[in-house]
């Protein structure tokens, strides 16, 4: 019998990609369980949705901190204690650094608003709109030392021929749910 594996997400507002991970765990269709939360940003509405789930939750404010290695190194020490086996990014802002990279290299996907490699970092939208795009999409990709530079597991393109960043990314969150949770079952098989 196969162990079901364990995944830590991290996130950093509202969680509605830890939603859609946490419940296809919980009903089944991914073999795995979220055993650790963690977020960037005490108070963010991701918190209450781990907390609801039973989740444990590290949160954290990297200001607290004398470094990005002191916090990573904290966050590396509840991942192995928890025997995390795959760490999914999940619209958490924050570059991931040497100590987490070293630590879980080969094991950290991110999901981001584009088609990598077009549109990289955190205004990946609002840049698209601007620029006139027509064919937008969603990337997940592993995470290596270059600003959403790792090399592409997965994407999903969508058209829209508007203008509005807002309604890009309602459409793409749709897309993400889906895609994250399909791309997730498929790595772990």
């Amino acid at each position: 019998m196969e162990t079901v594996k364990k995944l830590a997400v991290f996130a950093s507002g509202t969680g509605s990609n830890f939603e859609a991970i946490a419940d296809a765990c919980a009903d089944g269709r991914l073999d795995a369980g979220v055993v650790l939360m963690v977020c960037d940003k005490p108070g963010a509405p991701v918190i209450g949705k781990a907390e609801a789930r039973g989740i444990p939750c590290f949160v954290f404010s990297p200001k607290e901190y004398p470094s990005k290695a002191a916090f990573e190194t904290e966050i590396v020490s509840l991942l192995d204690a928890a025997g995390v086996d795959l760490v999914c990014l999940a619209g958490y802002m924050r570059i991931v650094g040497d100590v987490l990279l070293k630590a879980y290299e080969g094991r950290i996907i991110n999901i981001h608003p584009s088609l990598l490699p077009a549109f990289k970092g955190a205004h990946a939208v609002e840049q698209a709109v601007a620029y006139g795009v027509k064919v937008y999409g969603i990337s997940i990709h592993w995470v290596n030392s270059d600003l959403d530079g790792g090399r592409i597991i997965a994407q999903r393109a969508f058209e829209y021929d508007g203008n509005d960043p807002a309604e890009v990314h309602r459409i793409g969150q749709k897309i993400e749910h889906a895609l994250y949770v399909e791309t997730i079952a498929k790595l772990l098989k």
